[in-house]
This record gives structure tokens, C-alpha cells and sequence, in this order.
């Protein structure tokens, strides 16, 4: 039998805990002895006891029901200074921070030439700027102890494109950038960074998705390759990996051989753009190094 992947005497942030992606991610941690940090948005939901709580806290209060260790932080990771102060509630709780999975995401769905400043502004607010804020208060911790392992989430929207969505894939396109160049730079320190690509029945997506496949796009179908990536054992670093339905793949991105020609005109790409777009030999650069003119 193969031995059970445990985070014992790890702590783990996760954003957007409170409900969905981010409370099954938090749940299977916990339930696996890591000591959980659940981020959420400070609002109240009713209880079936006519008590009122908050969604972190809710997901903290499952956790801790059932023999794991958990607090809460009940802020959106957009707010100034969340970052900070979510890793500051680590360290006040357990004195260490060794896995930050940012898991937050909003949707302002909209054609792009509707789009206001406002649906734009906050999707980047949450995505992009959320994940690079609390990453950054957090990296110093994990480059000093020589060891972290990160998450960042990007999308399908983000990879391939998808109408109406505009500024929510732009911010997850940005994640791939994020997590590879965090990849390379925390390679020293033993710093893993990778890059999940989620498909699941949410508060966030249900609506787009058949009632029929709700079921089997459990959030619970996802967070197996969560763990597995922000684990110990886990060597990948860089990597994009999708996970839906107990479906897990790897995304890339890659380059052709393509055409060279360092006299090249225009009509020469024109008449060369077969070779150009030929994707039956090509690569996958390691960073942006490797590639011949970035």
C-alpha cells in the first residue's frame, strides 16, 4: 500500500477558503494534519441554529469538529495589507508558514466592449493583485527556512480564451507568468511553485455548468492534485496542471520549430507561416531564457 502523502507540523494558507475549491482544499489539509489558515471574506451567513458566522470560520469550525487544527482570517485578499496580515495570523497561530495556495477568485462577467473600469479593476483586484501581495509577505519566511511550496490558480479561460470574460482570463493568464517565475526563483530555496487549472460546480460557476455534471465536478474531485502539489514530496516546479471530474493532465506551453530566415520579409513569413504554425516538432522552453529572441 502505498504511504499516505501527510502534512504533520505544516501550515497551510489558503484563500478563499470559505466555501467551494478552497473549503475542500482546506478540509483534505486539515484532515491530513496540516495546521490550516482559511482566508474568506468577512460576511455573515446564517446558520441552521439561527446563529450567524462567517464562511472561514465556518469551514475552520468543520475542521476543528473533526479532530484538525485550524483558524481563521475573515478578509478579501484584495483589501490593502490582507497579505500581510494573513501571514501574520499564521505566525501568530502556529509560528511558521510552509504552504500558500491562492485559491480567491471573483467572476464580472461581461462582453468586452461593455466591460466597465470597475469589472476590470476588481477581477484584478482579487486574481492578480491578491496573489502576488500575499505570495510576497509570505516569501521571505519561506526563502529564510529554505523550503514553501506555492499554488497559484489560473484557469481554462486563462490558457485557451473564452467569450466574455475578458479581464478574469487576462488575470489568470497572469498566473502562468507568476507561478513559472516564481519556479525559477525560489528554485534555490527550495521553493515549489506551481500552477492549477481547476474545473469544478461552484457558487462561482454552477450556473454555467448542466445541473447533471454538479456531482461529478465536485470540488472534492480537485483537491487530490492540490495536495500532491504543495506536498513535501512533490519535485514539480513550473508545471500547469488541470484537474476536473478525477481528470488530471498537464497544460504547457510550447514553441515550434518554426522557420528562420534572419533576411526574413513579411512576404517571406507569409509564404513560410505553414513551417511557422508546424506543430509536428517543437519544445518546451524551461524559462525565458531559452527562447531565442524574448
Amino acid at each position: 500500500m502505498t504511504e499516505q502523502l501527510r502534512f504533520d507540523g505544516r501550515v497551510a494558507i489558503i484563500t478563499g477558503g470559505g466555501g467551494g475549491l478552497g473549503r475542500a482544499y482546506s478540509s483534505l489539509l486539515a484532515s491530513r494534519g496540516a495546521k490550516v489558515v482559511v482566508n474568506d471574506i468577512d460576511v455573515k451567513i446564517d446558520l441552521d441554529d439561527g446563529q450567524s458566522t462567517t464562511p472561514a470560520a465556518r469551514t475552520v469550525a468543520d475542521i476543528v469538529a473533526a479532530g484538525g487544527d485550524a483558524v481563521a482570517h475573515n478578509a478579501s485578499i484584495a483589501d490593502p495589507g490582507a497579505g500581510a496580515a494573513l501571514v501574520q495570523t499564521a505566525l501568530d497561530a502556529y509560528g511558521r508558514v510552509d504552504i500558500v495556495i491562492n485559491n480567491a477568485g471573483i467572476l464580472r462577467d461581461r462582453s468586452f466592449g461593455k466591460m466597465s473600469d470597475e469589472e476590470i479593476n476588481d477581477v484584478f483586484a482579487v486574481h492578480l493583485h491578491g496573489a502576488l501581495q500575499l505570495t510576497r509577505a509570505a516569501w521571505g519566511h519561506l526563502r529564510e527556512q529554505q523550503y514553501g511550496r506555492v499554488l497559484v490558480t489560473t484557469s481554462v479561460a486563462g490558457l485557451f480564451g473564452n467569450p466574455g470574460q475578458a479581464n478574469y482570463a487576462s488575470a489568470k493568464a497572469a498566473m502562468v507568468g507568476l507561478g513559472r517565475t516564481l519556479a525559477i526563483e525560489g528554485a534555490k530555496y527550495g521553493i515549489g511553485v506551481n500552477i492549477l487549472s481547476p474545473g469544478a460546480a461552484t457558487a462561482m460557476t454552477a450556473a454555467m455548468l448542466p445541473d447533471n455534471l454538479h456531482a461529478a465536478m465536485s470540488p472534492d474531485k480537485v483537491a487530490p492534485a492540490v495536495a500532491y502539489l504543495v506536498h513535501e514530496s512533490c519535485s514539480l516546479s513550473g508545471e500547469i496542471i488541470f484537474a476536473t471530474a478525477g481528470r488530471f493532465a498537464r497544460d504547457f506551453i510550447g514553441e515550434t520549430a518554426g522557420y528562420t530566415n534572419p533576411d526574413a520579409t513579411p512576404e517571406d513569413i507569409a509564404a513560410h507561416i505553414g513551417e511557422v504554425l508546424d506543430t509536428s516538432n517543437w519544445t518546451i522552453p524551461n524559462d525565458a531564457v531559452a527562447l531565442p529572441n524574448s
